[in-house]
């Protein structure tokens, strides 16, 4: 091979070297260009992912809140009508408990009006009558009706009769005098004592006869 042959063979490998060389720097250039449009478009995607999931958190949050205004609104008209039915309740009961006091003694009198009535004929009859003894018999039936329909009725007892045992719970005593008595005993009644039930409403007013000491405690008779 010629000098010249070899020259030539020399350049044409040094241009395909070139050549190649070239073209892996237009590989590796084309990669980094891949490399990169990827990797934008990986940012884009991740980006574009955020964004919707900010917009669906946000959705959510949104829901929340009306939900939780919904379900505020909700109590506070549960409340004012707990109020309001409570107000109205409260009302009830005092009008109830002011019917109550106004109106309790309303079958009392209901029952107290027969008497009432019989009295009013007793006072026309006596306007009338010659016979004294007529009008006390009258009079004696209303009082007997009256006390009966009170004692079986309301309870309430009539108490303090002449001999009875002073009792200083239930009789009230207004004056006293030493008697041949062992122990202290009603005189007089001046006033009726009046129970009702177990509970004295009335304390009996009565005169009270003191033992003079001439009758010992033993010597009283059944």
């Amino acid at each position: 091979m010629s000098m010249e042959e070899e020259q030539n063979q020399n350049a044409e490998s040094e241009e395909k070297e070139a050549v190649a060389a070239d073209s892996d720097e237009n590989t590796v250039s084309e990669d980094s260009q891949n490399v990169s449009a990827e990797a934008e478009s990986e940012q884009s995607a991740e980006g574009e992912a955020s964004a919707e999931e900010e917009k669906d958190e946000l959705t959510l949050l949104k829901a929340q809140v009306e939900e939780l205004t919904k379900q505020n609104e909700d109590l506070k008209d549960q409340v004012l009508r707990r109020a309001a039915d409570f107000e109205n309740y409260r009302k009830r009961m005092l009008k109830e408990k002011q019917d109550a006091f106004d109106y309790a003694n309303t079958n009392l009198l209901k029952d107290l009006l027969d008497s009432l009535d019989n009295f009013d004929r007793t006072v026309e009859a006596a306007a009338t009558a010659t016979d004294p003894k007529t009008i006390a018999d009258g009079v004696k039936m209303i009082n007997s009706g009256l006390v009966s329909m009170l004692e079986n009725k309301y309870n309430l007892v009539a108490y303090g009769n002449v001999g009875d045992a002073f009792n200083p719970d239930i009789h009230e005593a207004i004056g006293s005098s030493n008697d041949p008595v062992a122990e202290p005993v009603l005189k007089a009644v001046y006033l009726k004592g009046y129970k009702l039930k177990d509970m004295v409403i009335r304390h009996a007013k009565v005169m009270v006869s003191m033992p003079d000491g001439s009758v010992k405690a033993e010597e009283k008779k059944d």
